[in-house]
């Protein structure tokens, strides 16, 4: 069965609001932080954003009802996606939906975390109840030891090296360093990469994301609205998301994205090589090579090999987070979901600054969340085009 297509709907303006490390504010503020900022550069009053995506760890015991009322909305239109990683893209697809359907005319699609002293240790005690009832009672507690056990196997299974995942880190190092929010500052040699201190075996310091607080988001609407309102935007070409994919797997070596790779492409009418740069989720460089793997740019087993061929940098070949990703600007727990969308957005509209890949006018986010174990649950991409 064929689905619509996305015309005439597009994404709009990307909102940043700085991360910073540790913040006493909720996770009420910084979302509604990112809402301000939306209004306010759109140039609309609050009323007239009448639908809401809202994506969040630390929003609890609210969900995004009671976020309406601690924002003074009534919106038309409502979702709250807890998907982690894939919330920006699955944000992108039902807030698209909703306008094409007239069941909203703008929504203000946000996510955004606080980080306490103890918050990344609260999320990930109350993470999920398989989590609760069949892991940490046995003392694997937390995403580094998941990771370490998909790093470990996808070595084993592919000859993949700590010098390729180093390369990665190191390339979206440099890109953050063009980029004003990133948390980390300082260039990142693959020697230092290679010789920080061990977190779980094989996975090293800079191979994990820090976590942080912050808050991003973007607007859907029409393009004819975006045109009126003059705003910076991107045309939405095509999108996939699943999850629970390839149950039958004994441990994660691929994710959802295959299932559903035809779709993303024939929708789009595109291929991989036609992709100016790619913004994939990476909270640990090992799912960077299996989205690269998954989403068409290189047979299956061979990322190695082709991270081996490129440079990853902006000004590079195979841009790829070009803000650095959530391995050099942090980790804003469901932000973390948002943050290569926003930095598209910016890519596609031309508003990137020093991140800006010359000429670019395709490109694709790659999500990917909720970590159970041995396999993340949730998958999704888009392809988003240049309005010019």
């Amino acid at each position: 069965m064929s689905r619509l297509g996305y015309d005439g709907v597009v994404a709009a303006l990307p909102v940043t609001i700085p991360y910073e490390r540790y913040s006493t504010h909720a996770a009420h503020w910084w979302l509604g932080r990112a809402l301000g900022a939306l209004i306010r550069q759109a140039g609309i009053a609050k009323t007239e954003v009448d639908g809401l995506c809202v994506s969040s760890f630390t929003l609890a015991p609210d969900t995004a009802v009671g976020l309406v009322q601690h924002l003074g909305m009534s919106p038309r239109w409502l979702d709250h996606i807890p998907m982690g990683g894939a919330s920006g893209v699955a944000a992108l697809r039902r807030a698209a939906r909703a306008v094409q359907a007239g069941d909203a005319s703008i929504v203000a699609c946000i996510a955004g975390d606080t980080n306490h002293v103890d918050s990344f240790r609260n999320t990930v005690s109350q993470f999920s109840r398989f989590a609760q009832d069949a892991v940490y009672p046995y003392g694997a507690g937390g995403p580094n030891a998941s990771f370490a056990l998909l790093t470990a196997n996808y070595m084993r299974a592919t000859g993949a090296t700590r010098e390729d995942f180093g390369k990665l880190c190191v390339a979206q190092r440099d890109n953050a360093l063009r980029y004003p929010h990133a948390l980390m500052k300082k260039p990142l040699t693959l020697a230092q990469y290679l010789d920080a201190r061990v977190i779980t075996d094989p996975i090293h310091l800079f191979d994990c994301v820090m976590p942080c607080a912050g808050s991003d988001g973007f607007l859907v609407m029409s393009e004819e609205r975006a045109r009126a309102l003059n705003l910076p935007y991107a045309r939405i070409l095509s999108t996939i998301e699943r999850h629970n994919a390839w149950i039958e797997d004994p441990i994660q070596t691929r994710g959802g994205w295959t299932v559903d790779l035809d779709e993303l492409y024939g929708q789009a009418g595109v291929q991989p090589g036609d992709m100016d740069f790619l913004q994939a989720y990476d909270d640990y460089p090992v799912i960077n090579l299996m989205q690269i793997e998954d989403l068409g740019f290189c047979p299956k087993g061979e990322a190695p090999d082709f991270v081996r061929s490129h440079s990853f940098t902006v000004d590079g070949s195979f841009p790829f987070n070009t803000n650095g990703g959530q391995l050099s600007v942090g980790q804003a727990g469901a932000s973390g979901g948002y943050l290569g969308m926003v930095e598209a957005l910016r890519q596609l509209s031309g508003t990137a600054g020093g991140t800006q890949v010359a000429g670019a006018r395709l490109g694709m986010v790659s999500g990917f969340g909720m970590i159970n174990y041995d396999r993340g649950l949730c998958t999704a991409a888009a392809i988003l085009g240049s309005h010019a």
